[in-house]
């Protein structure tokens, strides 16, 4: 009798976990209604890569939805300018992403729209295309990578004008449902 029950404990013990794990990964990622900040390092460059920024953006978000995200995006840039000053900038832009999938893993695409300003740059519209993948270690803390395409703008000739010349920019970093 006590070789079966030291037999059986490894054998419950190993299918409680199995059941907690799976019960957690079922539970990874926003719900309805939930907030999401999340703090990221920011790059860019130019298409040729003669000019390039690096900072910090923050999100602030509401899931409308466990799959949709909608947002206020704040960065502050640091720009080294090929044959010119280096420069500080900003740009504060409103953001909805979709989220795909249930799982740890979330990739995910979007849009952006807001303005840009600071040392050197022209006060502007700025708009672009996004995708990413967010990765859940824990039910409400995850890491991320992002990319985004952007462009310029101050009038509506402007954005169609503008948006082969665009600029790619890319974050990484972490964030948490609440």
């Amino acid at each position: 009798m006590n070789v079966f029950v030291n037999a059986s404990l490894p054998v419950v013990v190993g299918a409680s976990l199995l059941f907690a794990s799976s019960a957690m990964a079922q539970e990874m990622g926003p719900r309805t209604g939930d907030r999401e900040f999340s703090l990221s390092g920011t790059g860019s460059s130019s298409k040729d890569f003669d000019n390039g920024s690096f900072g910090i953006s923050g999100d602030y978000g509401w899931y409308l939805s466990s799959h949709t995200l909608v947002g206020l995006r704040q960065s502050v840039n640091f720009a080294d300018v090929e044959g010119d000053d280096n420069v500080w900038n900003g740009s504060t832009r409103g953001f909805s992403d979709y989220h795909f999938g249930q799982g740890a893993a979330r990739p995910f695409v979007g849009a952006s729209l807001g303005g840009i300003y600071g040392d050197a740059v022209k006060d502007t519209g700025i708009a672009g295309l996004e995708t990413g993948l967010k990765y859940y270690m824990l039910p409400t803390t995850f890491i991320q990578a992002r990319a985004e395409y952007q462009f310029l703008f101050d009038s509506g000739d402007s954005a169609e004008d503008n948006y082969d010349d665009g600029a790619w920019a890319y974050t990484f970093g972490m964030g948490i449902n609440f």
